[in-house]
């Protein structure tokens, strides 16, 4: 269970947080804090793993709480704001993204989404696999009566379809009966990236990254797909590619 405090001098913009929490059944609001004294002290008697974190709120700000808090005590963040001209120092105090007021359903999604996998890093965990990752072996799709077997190492990207996930495979695609975030679970992490909380791609693919004005990026795939690469997923991304030399960052 993820603890979350909520900072936030505006009482709906906390209701706002809250309710898009409850469809999430892994998190619990410890806390809701309106001022910055408030939130310091609460947050100094009682941690939690999580904080939504307004940055301009009375008194001291959102971003002044967290720096005041010993970094061992100062949980992950995710700021709430109108503006964006304060991100190398929100990075510094472990920020791991900004929701710009009115926030987004999805890229609220995206933000918790990145803040489960950061915890479950740092607790030393693993997303649970039921099989074996799958990177160069074959995925089976069911059609009515008969079974249709996809080589992985021929998928070029995969995308959420509604409750499903459709393979690319060159000009070909195949939908597969199983959720995006299930099949990301037991593919190879080696060999497949999520770049977007729709959106797989295979890491050797892509050929080209180019930076979007609000921090996303566009990939160029080695066909000449363009897949869309979201924030939440930008600082793994370019570390990987950095790593195995592939694309151009």
């Amino acid at each position: 269970m993820i603890r979350i405090a909520i900072l936030d001098d505006e009482p709906l913009a906390r209701a706002g947080v809250r309710a898009r929490l409850q469809a999430h059944a892994d998190v619990h609001v410890a806390a809701e804090h309106a001022d910055g004294e408030s939130a310091l002290d609460g947050l100094r008697a009682a941690p939690v793993d999580l904080a939504f974190v307004d940055v301009r709120m009375p008194g001291l700000s959102g971003l002044d709480v967290l720096a005041r808090l010993p970094p061992a005590q100062r949980p992950l963040s995710i700021l709430l704001t109108a503006h964006d001209g304060f991100a190398v120092r929100a990075f510094e105090l472990r920020a791991i993204d900004y929701l710009l007021k009115p926030i987004d359903d999805a890229r609220f999604a995206e933000a918790l989404d990145r803040a489960r996998e950061l915890l479950a890093l740092r607790a030393g965990l693993r997303p649970p696999q039921a099989v074996e990752p799958v990177g160069h072996g074959r995925i089976e799709i069911r059609l009515g009566n008969r079974i249709r077997y996809v080589d992985a190492e021929r998928i070029d990207w995969i995308e959420a379809d509604g409750d499903y996930a459709r393979l690319h495979v060159g000009a070909r695609s195949h939908l597969l009966r199983e959720p995006l975030h299930r099949l990301a679970e037991r593919l190879d992490p080696q060999v497949f990236m999520r770049v977007h909380r729709s959106a797989l791609v295979r890491i050797a693919m892509i050929d080209e990254l180019q930076p979007l004005a609000n921090r996303d990026a566009l990939l160029r795939l080695r066909n000449g797909t363009p897949v869309r690469a979201s924030r939440t997923y930008m600082e793994a991304l370019l570390a990987r590619l950095r790593d195995t030399g592939t694309g151009d960052a």
